[in-house]
């Protein structure tokens, strides 16, 4: 039997973290027999939270989308998290890094859908034709699990670490690029500090739509129409600090740049 009362006390402790400012151990220390269903549970509720809030899901993002991070972490599949829109800020908007704890930036393609997508059995073909457009992004993550100590039972739990998003500014039809090959420069300060190419998102950023699709289907739930999907991290993620400017450009997507105050 699911343990509900367990899944409400790990949000809540969860949800204090972002108040306090302070993270939080482990929760897999405390409770080595979580499960990652457990985990997902745990994210739920805190969704709920939010909901209950005000706030409204406005997509999802797919972690440890590459086999380098989930061979790190031990696990064979990525994760997801949800995106609120409360995480959205705008090109040039300042984003204030005392809103968050231990916070990483890193390189993304991002999907807006142009119709609901639901698993299981969704194919290359089909996640393709229900995308609008795609974007270069930024995605901030950010861990309430102090020093980073995560097992995937912790980043699931975590809402997969997720922080904030900043989105490009040109939409770009999805078949415009070559998807598994884009090579891709993060800029830290006007120094490149990462390359990569989209390729290192499951072998392509569609796959880990494709990904998402399914799994959300197996949990009876949908991808919607215009909702966001950030894809996965393109190179390592780089630590950010007040004053910071970093930028991500795409061949053939362009630029997307975030400033932190």
């Amino acid at each position: 039997m699911p343990d509900t009362a367990l899944h409400l006390a790990l949000a809540e402790d969860l949800l204090a973290a972002y108040v306090s400012g302070e993270p939080i151990p482990p929760l897999i220390d405390a409770h080595p027999e979580l499960t990652v269903e457990d985990a997902y549970a745990v994210q739920l509720e805190q969704v709920r939270h939010w909901q209950a809030g005000g706030s409204a899901v406005r997509g999802h993002k797919v972690g440890l989308s590459s086999e380098a991070a989930r061979r790190q972490i031990g696990v064979d599949e990525p994760d997801f998290g949800h995106l609120l829109d409360t995480m959205f800020y705008a090109e040039g908007e300042p984003i204030p890094t005392a809103r968050f704890l231990q916070p990483r930036i890193e390189p993304e393609i991002a999907f807006v859908l142009r119709k609901p997508l639901q698993g299981p059995g969704v194919t290359l073909e089909q996640a393709a034709d229900a995308v609008d457009h795609i974007l270069p992004a930024l995605e901030l993550v950010d861990s309430r699990i102090r020093d980073w100590r995560i097992s995937i039972v912790d980043t699931v739990a975590d809402n997969a670490s997720s922080g904030a998003v900043v989105l490009g500014a040109t939409p770009v039809p999805v078949d415009a690029i070559d998807l598994a090959s884009a090579p891709c420069e993060l800029h830290l300060n006007d120094v490149v500090i990462e390359t990569g190419d989209s390729g290192a998102v499951m072998g392509s950023p569609l796959n880990s739509l494709v990904w998402i699709a399914n799994k959300l289907g197996e949990m009876g739930t949908a991808l919607q129409s215009g909702h966001v999907i950030l894809s996965g991290s393109i190179t390592r993620v780089s630590p950010v600090a007040p004053g910071d400017h970093v930028t991500c450009t795409i061949d053939g997507l362009g630029a997307v740049s975030a400033v932190f105050s």
